[in-house]
């Protein structure tokens, strides 16, 4: 779909199914194939794969019965990583103001630069032309006014696709389009809005702020209303430092649930995210525990620290209190996935002054773990408890910290 900018610059660029899609690139046998990266899980998968019903994060069981005739590869985190860098790179090309959301989508800003790339529709096509010939892999972009709507319009678009949605059809397109378009509305809101005979953005738009408030909360409330009208101030802003740091393991549905198994997933997941922490040289004051459940609810618990830290024994302590209260909910609902996130971030001056260890940025037991995992990589040395754990030693490509 191709119509009038006007004012839509903000550029949402999305590689599409990135593992699988880097896979079918270097693998020409591949292509047109269903395809799963991860074996136990499912860490991605193809288009062809998603049409047979395939989903990210389902086991590998489930999907290999859903889709018998599937190429199941392992992960080659360094190719997807060397990816991602490249396409970076074709971004930086086109447009100085570059916000990464993941190491496969991004904003861009094209504001002033008809003069040099020609109008934003343009500059879209080119630069997925860009991608297709100096990295190989398919891109779909969404182009809008704000970046709410540009992101949409890219998942609208996809796969391998281009959307532009123009300032005055913007409602036109948003307002049809399904309520779990709108960012926030995962299943439990969705439930709620289509159980009140909601089931669009236009049945949101026509609610007051105050009845969607009573539905779903203050804060979600007031983001549904703005975002179902369109109301979207924020900027792409590039360089902009991460406000939370996380990890995750998928469990598939019959995973143990015993403590000693969690725990060990947990030991692995505060491990990685901690030396994350310290690399970044930032410290956290709050600990979240993600879960998912069998039934595909999902579940968090949070502890402030009363002391900001990177050290972790400090985290992994913090996070284990949590766990240890959500065993009773696991016990009854299963449990499919895992996850750390490490919130409220802070620089640690004490490293950026090189000040002493007075202020517990990390122990002198973290300090030599991080040499060691820096000098000969991140399997040099792991905990006992992680021995014959492999799927422990995937670790997901990020943007820098």
């Amino acid at each position: 779909m191709f119509v009038s900018t006007g004012g839509a610059t903000i550029l949402h660029a999305d590689l599409d199914a990135f593992y699988a899609s880097v896979e079918q690139r270097d693998d020409p046998r591949l292509r047109g194939q269903p395809v799963i990266v991860g074996g136990g899980v499912v860490l991605a998968c193809s288009y062809e794969a998603k049409a047979r019903g395939v989903r990210t994060a389902m086991g590998g069981g489930t999907a290999r019965r859903l889709c018998p005739d599937a190429v199941v590869v392992s992960p080659r985190m360094s190719e997807y990583s060397a990816a991602s860098k490249a396409v970076f790179k074709v971004f930086e090309r086109w447009s100085p103001l570059v916000e990464g959301l993941s190491i496969d989508e991004a904003f861009l800003d094209v504001r002033g630069l008809d003069h040099i790339f020609g109008t934003p529709e343009q500059i879209a096509v080119r630069l997925r032309r860009d991608v297709r010939e100096r990295v190989g892999l398919p891109i779909t972009v969404g182009v809008a006014r704000t970046k709410f709507l540009a992101k949409v319009a890219s998942g609208v678009a996809k796969p391998d696709g281009l959307l532009v949605v123009a300032p005055d059809r913007e409602l036109a397109f948003l307002h049809p389009l399904p309520v779990e378009r709108l960012w926030g509305v995962g299943q439990k809101t969705s439930q709620k809005l289509r159980a009140l005979g909601i089931t669009t953005v236009a049945g949101v738009a026509r609610l007051p702020e105050a009845t969607l408030v009573s539905i779903v909360g203050r804060a979600a409330g007031r983001h549904l209303h703005a975002l179902a009208h369109n109301r979207d101030p924020r900027r792409v802003r590039p360089g902009r430092r991460r406000r939370s740091m996380g990890a995750q393991h998928a469990l598939g549905r019959r995973a143990p649930r015993s403590w000693d198994a969690l725990d060990a997933n947990l030991i692995g997941l505060v491990d990685r995210v901690a030396r994350r922490l310290r690399a970044a040289s930032r410290v956290c004051r709050t600990v979240v525990l993600r879960m998912r459940f069998e039934d595909f609810t999902r579940a968090t618990r949070s502890q402030t620290l009363t002391e900001a830290t990177a050290q972790t024994q400090k985290v992994l302590a913090t996070a284990r209190g949590l766990l240890a209260a959500s065993m009773p909910m696991i016990e009854r609902q299963g449990i499919t996935l895992i996850g750390v996130s490490l919130t409220n971030l802070e620089d640690d001056w004490a490293v950026q002054l090189a000040l002493p260890f007075d202020r517990q940025r990390e122990s002198a037991l973290d300090a030599v773990l991080d040499d060691i995992r820096d000098r000969f990589g991140t399997g040099a040395i792991t905990r006992a408890v992680l021995l014959g754990r492999g799927d422990n030693h995937i670790t997901v490509p990020l943007l820098p910290d």
